[in-house]
């Protein structure tokens, strides 16, 4: 069974590096994978339509590089059963978004784990890729794949912020980010993340995760953007999206050609 270079990087104490996509398209990944620059792909499936052959080939594509992983953004309406079938198809690791409670991270946390007594979730074995089908895989090996998952959860309500230290202390928690848009909706200010109340939680957050040895994880939309984060003590990031990537370089390539043909 594949390796999940995510979870292996965490446990050494590691700096990780992922990058978004929207896209379901296997060649995407491939292309991702040949740069050799990531150590993971998270597919934001929360702002995306897919099927679940989809994920089976977005697992596929994944498993052709031994040294990248892949999340999968899932959201809160039938996350359970989302998470599950992303997992199952290949996608390794899961960022849960929509969390208000200890008790909501709780419940994220049950759907990813075997249900063993030791793990105490409720995610049951099924004959499907990430167990091989059935016969190419032992349900111990899926048992340990499961305990492997990283778990990584979004705080971005007004709720999860108020509950936050309860929140980093629920076991089989890996890793969190803030979500400063979500945030904003929930304090009365959509829209406004760059006002200062929305600045302080998203500080308050990562201080509270380093101090409570849960890794902080930061969006950016490129690396100039990180030194500020790094310097509070950040080594987890997730930058850039396949779609952002593809606007700013048609509308910079496309308004210069443009330009330049009007001048001649």
């Amino acid at each position: 069974m594949k390796r999940n270079r995510l979870r292996e990087l965490l446990n050494e104490g590691k700096p990780t590096l992922g990058i978004h996509v929207l896209s379901t398209w296997p060649g995407i990944i491939e292309v991702i994978g040949y740069s050799r620059a990531f150590d993971y792909v998270e597919y934001v499936g929360e702002y995306s339509s897919f099927s679940l052959e989809q994920m089976d080939n977005f697992g596929r594509a994944i498993e052709l590089f031994p040294d990248m992983s892949a999340m999968m953004k899932v959201e809160e309406q039938t996350r359970g059963f989302i998470a599950a079938r992303a997992i199952d198809s290949g996608i390794q690791n899961v960022l849960f978004t929509d969390c208000r409670s200890a008790d909501d991270v709780r419940e994220c946390v049950r759907f990813v784990r075997s249900e063993t007594p030791e793990a105490g979730g409720i995610h049951g074995y099924g004959m499907r890729r990430s167990a091989g089908y059935g016969v190419g895989a032992t349900p111990a090996d899926w048992v340990k794949n499961m305990d492997d998952v990283v778990i990584a959860i979004m705080i971005e309500k007004k709720g999860a912020l108020e509950n936050l230290e309860e929140i980093l202390s629920v076991e089989g928690v890996d890793m969190v980010q803030f979500g400063p848009a979500d945030y904003s909706i929930s304090i009365g200010k959509p829209g406004q993340v760059r006002d200062p109340e929305v600045q302080k939680a998203h500080q308050l957050m990562i201080e509270t995760a380093l101090k409570k040895g849960v890794a902080p994880r930061v969006e950016i939309s490129s690396f100039e953007q990180a030194n500020p984060f790094i310097e509070m003590g950040v080594r987890h990031f997730c930058i850039g999206w396949d779609t952002g990537i593809i606007f700013q370089w048609c509308r910079q390539q496309g308004q210069a050609m443009r330009d330049l043909l009007a001048s001649k």
